[in-house]
C-alpha cells in the first residue's frame, strides 16, 4: 500500500508541473509557435499532450518505484529525477513564455542529459524505473531536434 501511494503521488507531482507548464505556454501556442519554421517531421498538435500524459505517468511510476528505497540507493536518482522535473518546468518558459528557441536548446540539452544519467542510475535500483523511461528519452530526441531545427531556421 505503501509504495502504491508513493506511484500516486509521484504521478500527481510529475502532471502537476505538467499542467503548470502548460500554463506558461498556452500564449505562445496560439501567438508565436504555429508561425515558425518547423521541420516536416513535427508532430500534429493533438499528439503533444497525449505523449506527454504518457510521459508524465510514466515518469511518476518510475520514481515511485524507488522512493522507499534506502536514501543511499535513491539518493542519486531522486536529485536526478527533481533536476530533470525542474529543467523540464523550464524548458516551457524558456522556449515558449520567454519565446527563446536559443535558450530553450540549452535547457533541453541539460534535460536530456539528466534524464540519460537518471535513466543509467536508476537502472541498478529498479529496472522497470529505467524501462518506463526510455519513451522519454525518444520523446527528448525528437523535441531536442524540433528546438535545433527551429533555432536555426528562425
Amino acid at each position: 500500500m505503501k509504495k502504491f501511494l508513493s506511484i500516486i503521488i509521484a504521478i500527481a507531482i510529475c502532471f502537476g508541473v505538467g499542467f503548470t507548464a502548460q500554463y506558461f505556454q498556452s500564449d505562445a501556442l496560439t501567438s508565436w509557435y504555429p508561425f515558425l519554421e518547423k521541420p516536416s517531421i513535427t508532430p500534429p498538435n493533438y499528439v503533444f499532450p497525449i505523449a506527454w500524459g504518457i510521459i508524465y505517468l510514466f515518469m511518476g511510476i518510475s520514481i515511485g518505484l524507488i522512493w522507499h528505497k534506502p536514501t543511499y540507493v535513491r539518493f542519486i536518482p531522486l536529485w536526478l529525477f527533481i533536476g530533470q522535473l525542474f529543467l523540464n518546468f523550464m524548458w516551457s518558459i524558456l522556449f515558449f513564455a520567454m519565446q527563446s528557441p536559443m535558450l530553450g536548446f540549452f535547457d533541453i540539452l541539460l534535460l536530456d542529459i539528466f534524464v540519460i544519467l537518471y535513466t543509467i542510475h536508476v537502472y541498478s535500483v529498479n529496472r522497470l524505473s529505467a524501462w518506463l523511461f526510455i519513451p522519454y528519452i525518444i520523446w527528448l530526441v525528437l523535441a531536442t531536434y524540433l528546438n535545433a531545427y527551429i533555432l536555426i531556421a528562425n
